[in-house]
C-alpha cells in the first residue's frame, strides 16, 4: 500500500484545523478545570467503620461548607483501610474553626460511622501557580532542545526547518491531548504535565525515524526524484513501524484505561485516557502532518530562492 500523502495534504491539514477549532470551542464553553496543585485549596482524608456512600458524604460535605467539594475513596496501603479524602479547591485553604465544624457535622450526620479526620492538608495557591509556572518552563526548555537536536542532527535536510516543523506537531498533539481534559472533565493536574512531557517524547520519536528515512533517501536519490515523491516514499516506508509501534501502545493504555475502570482508580484514568489519544494524535501528526508541513516549507523556500 502506497499512499499519497503529500498530494492530500490539504485533506489533513483541513483535518487538524477543525480539530484546534474544536479544542478552541470546547475551552471556551466547557473550560479547564483547575486542580488544587495549581488552584490552591485543601485535601482532607477521613476515616470511618461499616459502609459509607461516597455521594452522600460529597452532598454532606458541600452542605457543611457552602463550596463545591469532590470526595474519593483511598485505600491505605499501609492499613488496608478505606479512607474518604475530600478535595477543596478554593483560593484560601481550610481553617481549623472549619475543619472542627465539618468534623462535628460529620459526626453528628454519620453517628455510627465513627468518622476521624485522618490529614488536612492546605495547598496555597501561590505555591500552585509557581510549580504551573516550572512547569511551562520545563515544556518550552524541552522544545527548544529539540529543535536544536533535531536543528543539528538532520542539518543536511534543512536543519532548523525540521526542528520547527516536529514541534508544531507536538504542540498539535499536545492540544488534542489538553482537549481531552476539558471534554471528559479531567483536572489540570500534575497527571496533564505528565501527559505532556510523555507525548513530547514519545511522538518526537516517529518524527526522528521518518526524518532519518527522508535523510537516507535524499542521500541515495539525490536530485532523480521530486522532493514530494522523495517525502512521500520515506513516509511510506516508515509506515508499518510507525503504525505497529504506536497502535500497541494505544491497546496497552487501553487496557490500563478498563482496569482503572473497573477499580475506580480515578488518577489512573486521568492519565491513560489523554494519554491513549495523545500517541494517536502523535502517531497522525508524525505521519500526516510532520513530513507534508516540511515538504511545503522547502518547496516555498525553493520557490522564493529561485524567484530571487
Amino acid at each position: 500500500m502506497n499512499l499519497n500523502i503529500i498530494g492530500k495534504r490539504k485533506i489533513f491539514f483541513t483535518i487538524s484545523i477543525v480539530a484546534m477549532a474544536l479544542v478552541l470551542l470546547v475551552t471556551i464553553f466547557v473550560g479547564p478545570t483547575l486542580d488544587i496543585e495549581f488552584k490552591g485549596g485543601s485535601i482532607a482524608t477521613y476515616s470511618y467503620t461499616g459502609e459509607m456512600d461516597p455521594a452522600g458524604f460529597e452532598k454532606t460535605v458541600e452542605q457543611a461548607l457552602g463550596q463545591a467539594a469532590t470526595v474519593q475513596q483511598q485505600e491505605n496501603s499501609a492499613t488496608g483501610q478505606t479512607n474518604l479524602v475530600v478535595s477543596l479547591t478554593q483560593s484560601s485553604g481550610l481553617t481549623t474553626e472549619s475543619q472542627t465544624e465539618l468534623l462535628k457535622t460529620l459526626q453528628e450526620t454519620y453517628p455510627d460511622n465513627s468518622i476521624t479526620a485522618e490529614d488536612v492538608n492546605n495547598v496555597d495557591p501561590v505555591l500552585g501557580r509557581e510549580f504551573f509556572k516550572k512547569c511551562i518552563v520545563a515544556v518550552i526548555f524541552a522544545s527548544v532542545i529539540m529543535v536544536v537536536y533535531i536543528g543539528f542532527r538532520f542539518r543536511k535536510i534543512g536543519g532548523a526547518s525540521a526542528g520547527i516543523v516536529a514541534v508544531i506537531a507536538l504542540l498539535h498533539d499536545i492540544l488534542i491531548s489538553f482537549g481531552i481534559f476539558v471534554l471528559l472533565g479531567f483536572p489540570i493536574n500534575d497527571n496533564f504535565i505528565a501527559v505532556v512531557l510523555t507525548i513530547l517524547g514519545y511522538s518526537i520519536n516517529d518524527t526522528i525515524v521518518i526524518y532519518d528515512r527522508i535523510r537516507e533517501n535524499k542521500r541515495t536519490q539525490g536530485d532523480k526524484m521530486p522532493l514530494g515523491e522523495l517525502v512521500n516514499m520515506s513516509i511510506n516506508q516508515c509506515m508499518r513501524r510507525t503504525v505497529n509501534t504506536s497502535l500497541t501502545t494505544a491497546m496497552a493504555l487501553l487496557c490500563i484505561c478498563v482496569v482503572a475502570v473497573l477499580m475506580n482508580v480515578s488518577s489512573i484514568l486521568t492519565f491513560a485516557v489523554p494519554m491513549m489519544v495523545g500517541v494517536i494524535s502523535g502517531l497522525y501528526s508524525s505521519v500526516f502532518l510532520s513530513g507534508s508541513l516540511w515538504t511545503l516549507w522547502q518547496e516555498k523556500k525553493a520557490a522564493k530562492a529561485k524567484a530571487a
